[in-house]
């Protein structure tokens, strides 16, 4: 009875720290500020992919949050998802930040638009394995956490994996982006959910080489498109797409900004504010120096 009653206790609180080992804690102090402590910061990976929407992480995935990444997602550490959901609505926050939007900002005719998280996908086989969808989960963790400090989110998993793909890990960068190119795609009726919302969000625990969270545009980017030129969303955004994206194509060549480009109530005009950007737990430590030559 005891060990039954043991066993029950670790799925709530983990024997040990899943950053350092600590006894009896889901995070100790120091692994915490490592993970929440400093502000998000803009990352780029080294190269950075064509069409990558402008990133945010909350820490550099090392040491600490590291062995907490892969406790949540390898060993189904469950207890990590709401400090590492913490971390990522600090992300998305900087990120929307950058982008001139608002965790909750009102459209032109005074409703509140959710921002809107959508979690890039695991593989099938990767969810069956682990069993659970850990970029998901922390998703949603990231929008309890946004709504509990006053700003209005919505989780939308509308992304699918249209073929299987080869294991990442031991790919590099380029092989990464071949590895997933055209293997994302939005789910039917996902359109109109994007469409309806406030500011997109890319979402995901980890940024290395950013091919995942590229691919994962390129299937939003081609879904507002599709959804623009056959009419199949609602009027305003199809005015969006004209004014605030007016170029999917032109990030492809690598026409890079410094942000995306909002309209409507922060950027005048009177359109709906509609930005692309991302947002990730932990990214790459080389990825946070953005200045580099």
């Amino acid at each position: 009875m005891r060990g039954w009653w043991q066993d029950l206790t670790d799925l709530v609180l983990p024997a040990e720290c899943g950053g350092c080992g600590t006894a009896r804690s889901v995070l100790c102090p120091r692994c915490r500020t490592a993970l929440n402590g400093g502000a998000p910061r803009r990352v780029r990976p080294v190269p950075e992919p064509p069409g990558l929407p402008v990133v945010h992480a909350a820490a550099r995935y090392a040491d600490e949050v590291r062995a907490a990444l892969l406790a949540h997602k390898e060993r189904g550490v469950l207890a990590l998802t709401a400090p590492l959901g913490a971390a990522l609505a600090g992300a998305v926050r900087a990120a929307l930040r950058e982008a001139g939007a608002g965790v909750g900002d009102t459209g032109p005719v005074g409703r509140r638009r959710p921002v809107l998280l959508v979690p890039v996908p695991s593989a099938r086989r990767a969810v069956r394995t682990r069993g659970h969808d850990p970029a998901r989960r922390i998703a949603l963790a990231a929008a309890r956490e946004l709504r509990r400090t006053g700003g209005s989110a919505r989780v939308l998993a509308v992304l699918r994996q249209r073929h299987a793909v080869a294991d990442q890990s031991g790919l590099g960068a380029r092989q990464r982006l071949d590895n997933l190119a055209g293997a994302l795609a939005v789910v039917p009726g996902g359109g109109r959910l994007l469409g309806g919302g406030g500011p997109v969000v890319l979402v995901d625990d980890l940024m290395t080489t950013g091919a995942s969270l590229t691919e994962a545009a390129r299937a939003v980017r081609a879904e507002r498109t599709d959804s623009a030129e056959w009419g199949t969303g609602p009027a305003t955004y199809r005015t969006v797409r004209s004014a605030v994206y007016p170029s999917a194509a032109g990030e492809g060549r690598e026409e890079r900004k410094t942000g995306p480009r909002i309209a409507g109530p922060n950027g005048g005009g009177g359109v709906i504010s509609e930005a692309i950007c991302a947002a990730v737990v932990a990214a790459s430590p080389d990825s946070f120096e953005i200045n580099r030559n």
